[in-house]
């Protein structure tokens, strides 16, 4: 997707979820909650298409990634994996599939909070490893069942892998075991566990903590970070020296450096 691709959300019908834009954060609901969230291929693409959305919308600056009901989601549909996924009152555009959604995840850079109010399965763990925050009500839990139905998380273990310890990691999917909130925070999987009743408001403070920030350098330091994972050690280390270079360049930089000599809040632009 590239960042200066601009796309409208004007006049659109989404089906399985809610796309709410204020104060520089766009908030997609996932609103299919008689069936559990189930990620559909309509739910794919949406949030596919809010993605791109967000990354060619330099106004845009945080990600949530919420749910309604009691199940934050329970994965992908099973009724439609393999089969025609049926009629769709959606009139989102067709931009991916379910395994576009990973690498759309990461290639937004932007932030990405995970709201978890309620149980993670299966498929929904591709949110959860590919965001660069989650935080979940404490009594929630994270759970790959696949190898109980004859699966494999294969989707989910290109992230998995990168936020969780291995052997924790492998112990996890081969059992198709539950975790709890607090043990999902000590492997990793998610950055906080809060009580149910603080979720909405820590999640709130953290999207407009990190809305606040210099945007231009958020996105080029989380290109950056991605990037670098898989180089070799002492190819990451120009590469890195070039960004930090080609950030020093841009107007953000330069804007908190003279915040920071001048002794004021410094103004964003974005660029």
């Amino acid at each position: 997707m590239p960042q200066n691709e601009k796309l409208s959300l004007e006049g659109l019908v989404f089906e399985a979820i809610r796309v709410d834009v204020a104060d520089h954060i766009m908030t997609l609901t996932l609103n299919r909650p008689d069936k559990k969230n189930a990620i559909s291929p309509a739910m794919t693409n949406e949030l596919i298409y809010s993605l791109d959305v967000a990354a060619g919308d330099p106004d845009i600056r945080v990600i949530v990634i919420a749910a309604e009901g009691d199940v934050f989601c329970a994965g992908a549909d099973l009724s439609t994996m393999g089969r025609n996924a049926g009629e769709t009152t959606s009139t989102v555009p067709k931009r991916g599939e379910m395994h576009d959604l990973s690498i759309r995840l990461r290639q937004v850079c932007k932030p990405v909070i995970v709201k978890a109010q309620g149980p993670v399965l299966a498929g929904a763990l591709l949110l959860v490893c590919n965001a660069t925050h989650v935080i979940a009500a404490d009594h929630a839990f994270f759970s790959a069942p696949e190898i109980k139905r004859g699966i494999w998380p294969f989707m989910v273990m290109a992230g998995l892998f990168r936020v969780m310890p291995r052997r924790a990691g492998m112990d996890f999917i081969m059992r198709g075991s539950k975790l709890d909130a607090a043990t999902a925070q000590r492997h990793g999987l998610i950055t906080e566990a809060v009580p149910a009743a603080q979720l909405d408001t820590h999640v709130e403070a953290l999207a407009a903590e990190l809305a606040s920030l210099a945007p231009a350098t958020m996105r080029l330091g989380l290109e950056a970070l991605y990037r670098q994972e898989l180089m070799a050690f002492d190819e990451a280390v120009p590469y890195l020296m070039q960004m930090l270079q080609k950030t020093l360049q841009t107007a953000d930089a330069k804007e908190g450096i003279n915040a920071f000599l001048e002794k004021r809040e410094p103004v964003w632009k974005g660029e």
